[in-house]
Formats: C-alpha cells, sequence, structure tokens
C-alpha cells in the first residue's frame, strides 16, 4: 500500500512540478526508462511465480539502469552511441516482452 501511495505521490508532484531533464542526460533517459521497464517486468513476473525478493528487485531495477546508462555512454564516447543505444533498447525489449509473455501466461493460462 505504501508503495502505490508512494508511486501516486511522485506521479502529482511531478506534474506540478513539471521537472526539466538537463540536456547532458537527456540522450541517457528513454534508455533507463526502458531498463527501468524491463526489472518492473521482470518483478511482476517474479511476483506472479512466487519467488519475488525485494532486495533482488532493487538490485536489478539499479543495475539495468546504470548499465544500459553506461553502455549508451560508452558508445558516445567511441562514436556509436546509436547503435548502442539500438542494441540496448531490443536487448531490453526482448527480455520486456519474454516477461510479458511469461506473466499473459500466468494470468490468462495461454
Amino acid at each position: 500500500m505504501i508503495a502505490v501511495l508512494a508511486l501516486v505521490a511522485g506521479v502529482v508532484l511531478g506534474l506540478l512540478v513539471s521537472p526539466q531533464v538537463p540536456e547532458l542526460l537527456q540522450p541517457y533517459l528513454p534508455i533507463a526508462v526502458v531498463a527501468a521497464l524491463d526489472a518492473v517486468f521482470g518483478g511482476l513476473r517474479a511476483r506472479l511465480d512466487g519467488i519475488f525478493d525485494a532486495k533482488v528487485f532493487v538490485v536489478s531495477f539499479v543495475s539495468n539502469v546504470v548499465t544500459a546508462a553506461l553502455v549508451v555512454l560508452l558508445g558516445d564516447q567511441l562514436g556509436v552511441g546509436t547503435q548502442l543505444s539500438t542494441a540496448v533498447v531490443v536487448v531490453l525489449g526482448i527480455r520486456i516482452f519474454g516477461n510479458a509473455a511469461a506473466i499473459r501466461r500466468h494470468l490468462f493460462g495461454a
């Protein structure tokens, strides 16, 4: 229940304050969001499978976001930022859809 209240409070605060992302960080935000979604879908799948662990979820969430951002940063430093960004999105997208399929099978049995 606390998590839901915190989520609602965060959304309301974000709408009221209208935060601006610094221009330096803007290329990394979409990658961080996709990495966070991967962790969320993985956590939901683990919860439905009965193996959810909050510590593992937090570590997965943070490490996914940091690793994805570092890969994109490395790509920028090497001059191939767009290609590595695309690769990160593809890999995380495959994981997200795999988890979504497992969640669907668990919920609907199909």
